[in-house]
């Protein structure tokens, strides 16, 4: 696939979230926009993508002139509940908002995108037998802030949206210009980085998924060898309490998340 032997030829490769921006990005690399056409885009699977993001992958999968790699380590949702129940397995821990017991906050670690996303991605990339990588991310210009080498030698990451000066609202529009559907919001299912617009969005839009989220909320409250209580919403209280004010600008959403491998 391509000659991988040497970085002057790295091998552009489309980190796909089948969001928005991925989407637009793995759409226009396809017409040769960003110079190269891509040899492939690879979706790593977390077990707890909604499904209209399966949905999403599905028709990109058909529409694209590159092959599209589907990749997992795992189901985070299962293993995390798993875990909290006491019966064993892995925990790679969630950004999940802690209040401890002396009243004092916090917030879980990030192991998450490194396990299910990172590492799944970058094992198979090693399989195919490309040495040399241009990873391609679909953050775009209103998220520069995402941007972040991938410490690794053999994979250089690079950012065509923003080197096209497309924010978000430039691939919807580009999108919806050609009479593509408009893709889904790209995260797990009850990811803690949500803010309030996009948990009232699947409250509203996607009961199921909504009452999915809140039963692992409930289930991951305690959790081992943390001496506090944990939860999906910022606020620090059970999620099907929690008020979702969408003009609340202090919860977060994806810019914490500075892999580009969530929220596009």
């Amino acid at each position: 696939m391509g000659d991988s032997h040497h970085p002057s030829a790295r091998v552009p490769v489309i980190s796909l979230g089948a969001g928005v921006q991925s989407s637009a990005l793995a759409l226009m690399a396809a017409e040769g926009r960003f110079g190269a056409i891509p040899e492939l885009a690879v979706f790593a699977d977390t077990g707890w993508e909604p499904a209209a993001v399966y949905a999403q992958l599905d028709w990109l999968t058909e529409r694209l002139p590159y092959p599209v790699e589907r990749v997992s380590a795992g189901n985070i949702r299962d293993e995390a509940v798993a875990a909290a129940e006491g019966h064993g397995g892995r925990f790679a821990s969630m950004p999940m908002h802690l209040l401890n017991r002396d009243g004092t906050k916090g917030q879980l670690r990030r192991q998450c995108t490194k396990e299910y996303k990172l590492t799944p991605i970058r094992r198979r990339l090693r399989a195919l037998g490309l040495n040399y990588v241009e990873m391609w991310l679909g953050i775009s210009l209103d998220e520069w802030q995402r941007m972040k080498p991938s410490g690794l030698q053999w994979i250089e990451n690079r950012w065509p949206l923003i080197e096209a000066k497309l924010t978000r609202e430039d691939c919807k529009a580009w999108l919806a210009e050609r009479g593509m559907p408009e893709p889904p919001k790209s995260a797990c299912i009850g990811c803690p980085y949500m803010n309030n617009s996009r948990w009232l969005d699947l409250r509203k839009n996607r009961p199921s998924e909504w009452e999915d989220a809140v039963a692992v909320d409930r289930a991951l409250r305690h959790l081992p060898r943390i001496d506090g209580e944990v939860f999906l919403h910022a606020s620090l209280t059970p999620l099907d309490d929690a008020v979702l004010d969408p003009s609340d600008v202090g919860q977060l959403d994806f810019d914490a998340e500075c892999e580009g491998m969530c929220g596009v």
